[in-house]
């Protein structure tokens, strides 16, 4: 929600529909609305977003605009910079970091390869562990080498683009 308060001065409603099933956010990650706004008061109480003014709305009460603080705006930045830590966060967090990325029309090579980079190096110590598992632990390590292998052709089709 940080990142799409720092598109931009916006209110709940609008980060609302961002993060519904439908909203340019919400096809990666969806957020019911009513959590929208919790959320919103939780970044304004941590001091990463801030209440700026009030407008009328024709569709509910007075909404309240927020934009993000400076703080706000370094954590945020850290954050997109920051590859996950695990595959199957991949799904999750890293395609919203790249959705942000590229609606603030940002570059996300760099981020891609960090990502690239650590889902490797993840691979070489899953191989070490597959060599000695047995049962059902195999299974379990096969599916993590499987999908870090998919995870790294991912990232290298979408890093020619």
């Amino acid at each position: 929600m940080l990142g799409a308060v720092a598109e931009g001065p916006t209110h709940g409603f609008a980060v609302a529909q961002l993060l519904a099933p439908s909203g340019d956010l919400g096809r990666v990650w969806t957020v019911p609305r009513n959590a929208v706004y919790q959320v919103l008061k939780k970044l304004v109480q941590l001091g990463l977003i801030t209440e700026r003014s009030t407008e009328p709305s024709d569709r509910g009460p007075v909404r309240t605009i927020v934009v993000p603080t400076l703080v706000g705006r370094r954590a945020l930045r850290r954050w997109l910079e920051e590859p996950v830590d695990h595959v199957r966060d991949v799904r999750s967090m890293l395609l919203l970091k790249l959705v942000l990325l590229d609606r603030s029309r940002r570059p996300w090579g760099s981020l891609v390869e960090a990502q690239r980079h650590r889902v490797i190096a993840q691979m070489e110590r899953l191989n070490e562990d597959r060599a000695a598992a047995v049962g059902f632990e195999r299974v379990i390590l096969e599916w993590r080498a499987s999908s870090s292998r998919a995870t790294v052709e991912f990232l290298e089709a979408i890093a020619e683009r």
